[in-house]
């Protein structure tokens, strides 16, 4: 009953343009999609934060993921297989993180000639280019990178209802996790985490995941695997890695 009036709560809510559910992304992880409502929700905003400046790469990695599942998603509200990726950046985050790189893309399952990027000077520039990215029947997901500091709530607002409009993905990529105020949909915490043992070189690309804000459930925290070998997201099984206990070694004698 409950999923119900929720169901009737978000079609009284869904914006004019919009006439029908635009669907969700599925992560293909069962317990995390589970959680999610079966994915991550088109036509909304969602927000993902590095734990710290180091773990930037791993949240822009854990971004373009997420893109690349959109555009290779399949089924009735999907048919965004042939629309682009704007990755719209501030400045300061170019010049500190570096732009993204094409051959990763590919390796990430994101072809690079369906990427928009942009550069911009200032904050309000990067708001304005997301909506306006976001009212393009062209595009089906969008990418804010920016550094720190609170956003404005109006600003957000409008990031949320843009999207709510065209049904496309919004993805804010922020430097460091902030308390402010957000209507996205989810809130996410993305941290580098330890790669499972391989005797063959690197072992795969591994994460925490932590979920902070959901609006459709509850929250959790995950450790997650991007296989290469087809470019999708698993639930890593490997225990942890743990500090080994220092070996008693007896006190030297002094002379």
């Amino acid at each position: 009953m409950i999923e119900e009036l929720r169901q009737r709560l978000q079609a009284l809510q869904r914006p004019p343009g919009l006439e029908d559910d635009p669907g969700t992304v599925p992560l293909g992880l069962g317990m995390v999609d589970q959680v999610l409502g079966g994915g991550l929700a088109r036509g909304a905003l969602h927000e993902i934060a590095a734990a710290g400046e180091a773990h930037m790469p791993t949240a822009a990695g854990f971004t373009a993921g997420v893109a690349a599942l959109s555009c290779a998603a399949r089924g009735p509200h999907a048919g965004r297989d042939d629309k682009s990726v704007v990755w719209v950046a501030e400045d300061m985050a170019l010049a500190e993180s570096g732009a993204v790189y094409g051959p990763g893309l590919i390796d990430i399952g994101l072809a690079p000639e369906r990427l928009v990027t942009v550069a911009v000077a200032h904050r309000r520039d990067l708001l304005w280019a997301l909506e306006e990215a976001l009212r393009c029947r062209s595009v089906g997901v969008v990418i804010g990178e920016m550094r720190g500091g609170a956003l404005d709530t109006v600003a957000v607002r409008r990031l949320s209802l843009a999207a709510a409009e065209s049904g496309a993905l919004a993805l804010l990529l922020r430097a460091a996790p902030e308390g402010d105020a957000s209507t996205a949909a989810t809130r996410w915490i993305i941290g580098a985490a330890p790669s499972a043992p391989n005797p063959y070189g690197l072992g795969a690309p591994c994460l925490t995941a932590q979920l902070t804000r959901n609006r459709r459930g509850p929250l959790g925290t995950w450790i997650i695997e991007w296989s290469e070998s087809d470019a999708r997201f698993v639930l890593a099984t490997h225990a942890q890695p743990v500090a080994q206990p220092v070996s008693h070694r007896p006190h030297r004698k002094i002379a």
